[in-house]
């Protein structure tokens, strides 16, 4: 029984890079996932969940300041604004004991608490945190990467080097029950889990890395004239992400097969904090939040990675347990966004929504009080700008790098396919959005997008280079003149060329 008098626990689960159709109960016939399918059946599924942003940074501080990126001032991977109040110096006020664990990617300062009275700390690269003196503490130094190889080897599947037991996902688990046997009970907690993972690479320790085969995986989808849907982002992104010269079918599917096995490895992890929940009594009296930052292409359209307002990589799963508010088995399609998660823990911790906060209740929508329709999201800005507006019935994307403008109709279970831009049926509804998009952003004194009642148009557009090795990024913290062992002096110089006369 949930106590009405008092404030309910309230916990989140975040995983990085995880699509809106990766979990079984809500569609998907190839993915294993009982803990989320339990809460899928305990409670409200919102199946047209948008990220605010598509990359980690801008996203997440979105979902901790419950504004809008443009209002956050974070619109990219750049930083965050330090004299902000979080979600957990609200929580903070009505005491509330706050606790983070993983990655949080509090942007320039990965250590900042924000907020939280403790932390666990691990982010996605190598610097030593909690979760790097753990793997030195056990005898694995020696690893560098310690989330999977990156660079060349971004998207090539790999097994961890690590055992289950050492693994950052397991790890993650582990924390959040120590958390909750530690924590004070006097007072309601509030804990974000956060995973590091499915985000690549795609990388898991047995037997999690051989729980899905090549040959049973799904295709990508690829539909015709497919590129025509792509914006600079998507370009460049293939770019740099080593993913832009050629398709090999069999690799995508094993990508997808590494993939799913590291959603299915964070749902085991998950089933234990549940289970721990409801064995001390208190899972009813919690509020259970599941979410991601943002999707994955996964090969759909040819593309990898984020930074697109498609389904594939802005459509994230927002799966919500509360007995006291949210209807179990229950779906809720209207556009919701992860701003919507701040006003969402006020209501049932008693804290009054401010000025500043534009999400809405996740409550109130779901049982139909809410009269919102729209969400809107951003990425980057100036000539790189794209902008969002999503409604029930259509999605309108402009991006200011292509000047270009999309607009599709939102059909349940369907990817976009085409744009309905250029049909004179549709002509009016493509005015009204672009129209309603333009004057949001006025209302809220956002002008650099916007001239009058236009987009703005910049003097240059930016380009990706003709040379397909141009612009590749290394992101494995090695440059050329370390990345030798210690003591090991080559005779040849790699990076000169060689001389082998003639022959």
């Amino acid at each position: 029984m949930v106590n009405k008098d008092s404030k309910p626990n309230i916990l989140i689960i975040m995983t990085d890079q995880q699509r809106a159709d990766t979990i079984r109960a809500l569609g998907n016939p190839i993915i294993q996932t009982p803990a989320l399918d339990r809460l899928v059946f305990g409670g409200t599924s919102f199946t047209s969940a948008y990220c605010p942003s598509p990359v980690c940074v801008a996203s997440r501080c979105s979902f901790l300041l419950g504004e809008y990126p443009h209002q956050t001032g974070t619109i990219s991977n750049t930083p965050m604004p330090q004299d902000r109040k979080s979600l957990m110096n609200f929580l903070n006020d009505v005491e509330y004991q706050t606790h983070g664990i993983g990655k949080m990617h509090f942007s320039p300062d990965s250590k900042r608490l924000w907020g939280f009275e403790s932390r666990d700390f691990s982010e996605e690269g190598s610097d030593q945190d909690h979760y790097r003196d753990f793997i030195d503490q056990h005898g694995y130094d020696y690893i560098a990467a310690t989330h999977g190889e990156r660079s060349e080897f971004y998207y090539i599947p790999q097994p961890s080097q690590l055992p289950e037991r050492l693994h950052h996902t397991k790890w993650v688990g582990d924390k959040t029950l120590d958390f909750l046997d530690r924590r004070d009970s006097s007072r309601p907690f509030f804990c974000w889990t956060s995973f590091i993972k499915p985000h690549p690479p795609f990388e898991s320790p047995v037997p999690w890395n051989r729980l899905y085969r090549m040959i049973e995986m799904d295709l990508p989808y690829i539909p015709p004239n497919n590129d025509q849907l792509l914006t600079y982002w998507n370009r460049l992104q293939n770019r740099y992400k080593y993913q832009d010269q050629g398709l090999d079918l069999n690799l995508v599917r094993v990508m997808r097969a590494a993939y799913y096995a590291a959603i299915s490895f964070i749902d085991y992890n998950v089933g234990r904090i549940l289970d721990r929940l409801e064995g001390e009594g208190i899972l009813d009296e919690t509020l259970i939040l599941f979410t991601s930052d943002h999707g994955e292409f996964l090969g759909d359209y040819n593309c990898y990675g984020k930074r697109s307002f498609l389904d594939s990589a802005a459509r994230i799963p927002l799966l919500v347990r509360y007995p006291g508010r949210f209807t179990p088995n229950a779906l809720c399609d209207e556009p919701v966004s992860l701003v919507d998660v701040l006003p969402t823990c006020f209501s049932v911790a008693g804290i009054e929504k401010q000025s500043q906060h534009v999400g809405t209740d996740l409550a109130e929508i779901a049982s139909g009080e809410s009269d919102r329709d729209g969400i809107i999201g951003q990425l980057g800005q100036e000539e790189t700008g794209l902008y969002t507006l999503i409604t029930s019935n259509f999605k309108y994307i402009y991006s200011a790098a292509d000047q270009k403008e999309w607009l599709f109709r939102r059909l349940a279970n369907r990817l976009e396919e085409r744009s309905l831009v250029g049909n004179p049926a549709f002509a009016h509804v493509l005015k009204a959005y672009r129209n309603r998009l333009i004057a949001w952003f006025r209302s809220d004194g956002y002008e650099q997008p916007i001239d009058g009642d236009q987009w703005r148009e910049f003097s240059s557009t930016p380009s990706i280079a003709a040379d397909p090795d141009a612009e590749q990024l290394f992101q494995d913290g090695r440059s050329v003149s370390d990345r030798f062992p210690k003591g090991y002096s080559p005779k040849i110089d790699p990076m000169k060329p060689r001389d082998f006369g003639e022959h």
